[in-house]
């Protein structure tokens, strides 16, 4: 009975390879189909894997971008059904496939919200594993869909890659001044995702990368130097207590460049929650960030006196700063 179950599916193999020789296409992946079926209810899932793989990339490569990423949808299908944990090999064989899909077919779209799905089995990554995301912005990336790539760019730890993806977008789509806009936009969103690290690399690579930023800190644009102060401040709220004031003290000396995107004033609500306990506010757009500023600013004792702090930590951070 084996014997006979394997020449049969060695005839089915032999066809399927003679109909996409001769073209047809269709008929292929009907094949392609039928053995799907009948692979899942044996739970060959390994061999399955293989065949749906290797059938979504021929496809794809013959110009059949449908058919071929429906296979690749009942690849994802499958590897979730077969529990297999996501890793850097599978990872590289879904965007392997995502990189022919055509961008704009709804299929495409499907496609990678399955895999980032997937991606997170086994794993603390919620939203997507870091690594996978990585791949799917640098894919988008080399077909300038930056929107998509910044997006995913986000919850990966390659800041680097982030921020010279960010300085080709200032450059061919962004007006002079609007550079420091580029990087606190991410510095912000990264830091309301927990992830300092990536903000500091990010940062970094910006101001040291862009042809445009000679020397700083202190920038000639504001918004640099108060992602630069945000960022020692947050570090340094690690080591020493009451940093809050000079949270508070800081948003309000760049209130007038904050209010440039009116989302900023958002996330720094968010960034004043997670690194530095301060209760939401219910208010919204600058009567959110006034709020929590006066709130803070009843309480000073010596404004004067706080000011030679900020001073002070100015000259502490710049000197810190590489």
């Amino acid at each position: 009975m084996e014997m006979h179950s394997y020449d049969g599916i060695k005839r089915v193999l032999l066809k399927l390879e003679n109909s996409i020789n001769n073209g047809y296409y269709y008929e292929a992946h009907q094949i392609y189909r039928t053995l799907y079926f009948r692979y899942l209810g044996q739970k060959k899932y390994l061999e399955l894997i293989q065949l749906l793989y290797s059938g979504s990339l021929r496809l794809l490569q013959c110009g059949q971008h449908t058919s071929g990423a429906d296979l690749g949808i009942l690849l994802i299908d499958v590897l979730k059904k077969s529990e297999i944990e996501p890793s850097q090999t599978y990872f590289q064989k879904i965007v392997d496939l995502f990189s022919l899909m055509t961008p704009s077919s709804p299929e495409r779209q499907t496609f990678v919200q399955k895999a980032v799905r997937w991606s997170t089995i086994g794993s603390i990554f919620k939203t997507g594993h870091p690594n996978f995301h990585q791949k799917l912005a640098q894919v988008y990336w080399h077909e300038k869909n930056y929107t998509s790539a910044r997006q995913h760019f986000l919850y990966t730890k390659d800041g680097s890659g982030c921020a010279l993806m960010l300085i080709e977008l200032h450059q061919q789509q962004g007006y002079s001044n609007e550079m420091d806009l580029f990087i606190t936009q991410t510095v912000l969103q990264y830091l309301c995702l927990k992830n300092k690290s990536t903000a500091d690399e990010a940062f970094k690579s910006f101001i040291n990368k862009h042809p445009k930023i000679k020397g700083g800190p202190p920038f000639l644009l504001p918004l640099l130097n108060f992602s630069f102060f945000l960022l020692k401040t947050i570090e340094s709220s690690i080591i020493f207590s009451g940093q809050v004031t000079i949270f508070t003290i800081l948003c309000e000396q760049y209130l007038s460049s904050l209010t440039k995107d009116p989302s900023f004033l958002q996330y720094i609500d968010k960034i004043g929650q997670l690194f530095f306990n301060i209760q939401p506010r219910q208010n919204s757009n600058r009567g959110l960030l006034n709020s929590f500023l006066q709130s803070f600013f009843d309480g000073l004792e010596d404004e004067n006196n706080e000011n030679r702090t900020m001073n002070t930590l100015t000259s502490h951070l710049i000197s810190d700063f590489d």
